[in-house]
């Protein structure tokens, strides 16, 4: 709401016919304490809210840099029960692969193959020949 200066002007005089110039001070005074009160009171609130604010960040700064909880814990367990079915489906896979003609069962057990250049057998020393 922007008032102008004939719109002020108008209240003004209303104001004094109706208070009379003795009581308009007065009146004046007391609504600039209302003022100043609200604006006091308004200004401690957003204080306050700001303040909570910052508690909050600060909590949730703190949950992100926390570590993750050991591994032998209950949550830690729980994750790697959950971890646990897509291997048990791959073992009952198993058997339909099999079936086909050529093809190799996966199993969950690593297998060791031997390296084609591992190391040669050693050679007898120097001075032996043919033992």
């Amino acid at each position: 709401m922007n008032l102008g200066f004939p719109e002020m002007l108008f209240l003004f005089l209303l104001a004094l016919l109706l208070f009379g110039p003795k009581k308009l001070p007065e009146i004046g005074r007391q609504i600039g304490r209302g003022l100043a009160e609200f604006k006091r009171a308004s200004n401690e609130l957003k204080g306050q809210l700001e303040n909570e604010m910052r508690l909050l960040e600060a909590e949730d700064r703190e949950k992100k840099i926390s570590p993750p909880p050991p591994e032998n814990t209950v949550a830690a367990s729980a994750e790697t029960a959950s971890a646990s079915p897509p291997l048990a489906a791959a073992a009952t896979a198993a058997p339909a692969i099999a079936e086909a003609p050529g093809a190799t069962v996966p199993t969950s057990q690593p297998q060791v193959v031997a390296a084609a250049d591992s190391d040669p057998p050693p050679s007898p020393g120097p001075g032996v020949e043919g033992a």
